[in-house]
């Protein structure tokens, strides 16, 4: 029988803290300041809040860190997105909706939306809700119903910018050190160069050669990530 290697370098998941942002600053202490983290004290006004940017931005890492988020702090949020095909009723008990790949939705998914924003937003509706939302394109430019496209450009709206280079050799190392693996320069140099670039494509392949890894019982290497990519 092969023994397997028990899975110790644990992914640690999307956050806000380990969102690198680059250029996207502001958006990342945006979405701190209504979560509310460290010595932060939450700020939690109904406006609704949209980012946008081109696939490998960090979007749905940011609506899926602010999810982690508040349900370590007890909350539970709403979440939709174009896998989603249930229908769930709105949930008095949520502190936030949070909409993803917005553009994708189907006729379905876009009258669920817009049910769930109405009744986060409206007013008498308890506790202020946030619907943080996020597309590929700027909320004007949605292939979307009129009454949700303009309601999700009616508050905060941030455009991220994809990583540069070296930012991307940033985060790549920051992962790798956070799962207690060392990535050597020249296996980064050829997770780059042969691979698709965006963040989170790297971060899948990242998950992969650190599971082969540990099964292998081998160090990360050139001819290991062959390995694994040869076995599929």
């Amino acid at each position: 029988m092969k023994q397997l290697a028990l899975d110790i370098g644990l992914a640690t998941g999307p956050s806000l803290g380990n969102y690198f942002a680059g250029a996207n600053e502001a958006a990342l202490q945006h979405l701190r300041l209504w979560v509310g983290q460290g010595s932060q004290q939450a700020t939690r006004a109904p406006v609704p809040t949209y980012l946008w940017g081109l696939p490998g931005s960090g979007k749905s890492h940011l609506l899926k860190a602010v999810a982690s988020a508040l349900r370590e702090q007890g909350a539970s949020v709403g979440w939709l997105d174009p896998s989603v095909h249930a229908r769930p009723e709105f949930d008095e008990r949520w502190a936030a909706v949070l909409l993803d790949d917005v553009h994708l939705y189907s006729t379905a998914q876009q009258a669920l939306a817009f049910n769930w924003f109405v009744n986060a937003t409206s007013p008498g509706s308890g506790a202020p809700r946030w619907v943080l939302a996020a597309g590929s394109v700027p909320p004007a430019d949605l292939p979307l119903r009129d009454d949700l496209r303009t309601r999700l450009g009616w508050g905060h709206v941030f455009q991220l910018q994809v990583l540069d280079e070296t930012a991307r050799r940033a985060v790549l190392r920051q992962e790798a050190d956070a799962r207690g693996i060392f990535l050597a320069d020249e296996v980064m140099d050829y997770m780059l160069s042969r691979f698709s670039r965006d963040l989170g494509s790297l971060m899948q392949l990242l998950d992969r050669l650190d599971a082969y890894a540990l099964r292998a019982q081998r160090a990360i290497t050139i001819p290991l990530l062959k390995a694994m990519l040869e076995a599929g």
